[in-house]
């Protein structure tokens, strides 16, 4: 089972301030830290870090490459979507249904990495 996933920033700082926010409406917030990673976490299940990439390369998004972020309700996805909207991000799929009871929403990052927040049920 996944215990973490990373995702690569280029603005360290600027990213840390988006993922307070988005994660913060998922009741994900700041855990493990150092000078070039952040970790969120909501004290169950696997956690998400954000980091500077180690090689000292620009931090890129992989092709096919998406992050899935659980909701407890849909208006939770509404409200995680709209804040990451708000914060910069980039349109994927607005909210709604995508077959049988996904209800999900899908943008960028500012840094490109594609995320996804959902509910079932």
């Amino acid at each position: 089972m996944i215990g973490y996933a990373t995702l690569g920033a280029n603005d360290f700082e600027k990213a840390k301030v988006f993922y307070d926010g988005v994660l913060g409406e998922l009741g994900g917030r700041r855990t493990m830290t150092n000078d070039r990673m952040q970790g969120y976490g909501s004290g169950a299940g696997a956690m998400l870090a954000i980091c500077k990439p180690y090689d000292g390369g620009p931090a890129t998004a992989g092709n096919g490459v998406m992050i899935s972020l659980a909701a407890a309700s849909h208006e939770a996805v509404d409200r995680t979507y709209a804040k990451a909207m708000a914060s910069g991000a980039k349109d994927e799929g607005a909210p709604g249904l995508r077959g049988g009871n996904f209800y999900g929403a899908y943008f960028r990052d500012p840094d490109g990495n594609k995320l996804c927040v959902f509910n079932m049920g």
